[in-house]
Order: structure tokens, then sequence, then C-alpha cells
């Protein structure tokens, strides 16, 4: 990758992580009206706790870059179920915009990992390299 690509990795993954990291911390703080929520909307009560801290762990260990890929896939399932249970009747644009931004750098995330700075590339750079000698 490109240093202006690992740049731009490395703000999306950050601000993604951000983002979820206080979306986790919100629906912790009130674990049982998120439960009642996702039982109004048709799910079961207990993904909330399941959503809730995936969100919240997930974003922090986004915003280090530890498990990048798999916490994208995560964060690309979260946003798919939330555009298609709770925000595709209001429509794109006032509905699931912003979830489909998220969706997006999920996906980036998924596939080109996590750019500069990454725990993984860090901590991992010599397994790496014995791997693709």
């Amino acid at each position: 990758m490109g240093k202006n690509v690992e740049i731009g990795t490395l703000i999306a993954r950050v601000v993604l992580g951000i983002i979820f990291m206080l979306h986790g911390w919100q629906k912790a703080q009130n674990f049982a009206g998120t439960s009642q929520f996702f039982q109004k909307i048709g799910l079961p009560g207990f993904m909330a706790y399941a959503v809730g801290t995936i969100e919240l762990i997930g974003g922090i260990l986004l915003i280090i870059g530890f498990g990048t890929r798999i916490i994208a896939a995560l964060f690309a399932l979260i946003m798919l179920g939330a555009i298609f249970q709770v925000k595709s009747s209001a429509g794109l644009v006032g509905g699931y915009e912003l979830d489909l931004a998220l969706l997006a750098i999920s996906v980036h995330l998924m596939l080109a990992g996590g750019g500069l700075l990454a725990a993984d590339k860090l901590l991992f750079r010599g397994k790496a390299r014995t791997a693709n000698a």
C-alpha cells in the first residue's frame, strides 16, 4: 500500500473505532432499554448485549488496530442489520446514509487491513515476513 493509502486507512480505522466505541458505550449505559428496543423491532433482546459489547470492545480494538479485519467484518454485519432491520423504510437520505458510509468503511478495512500504526502490523511483523518468505 502507498503511504497516502496507509494514512487514509489509519484515519478511517481510528474514526470508525471511535464511532463504534461511543455507540457501544451508549448501549452499555442502558442495556435493558436497548434490549427492549431490539425486541420492539423483532430481534431477540440478548442481541443488544452482543451488539453493544462488540461495538464497545471492537471500537477500542479498532482504534489500536488489533484484529482489524475481524472487527471490521463484525461491524459490517451490524451495519447490514441496522440498514435492513431498522432504517431501510426511512430511505437513504435521512435514513440509512450514515449506516451505509460506516458499512463502506468497514468493508474497506476488511479488505485493506489496519494500515499505518496498526497493532497487528507492529506485533506480527516478523511472522508475516516468515510466512511470505
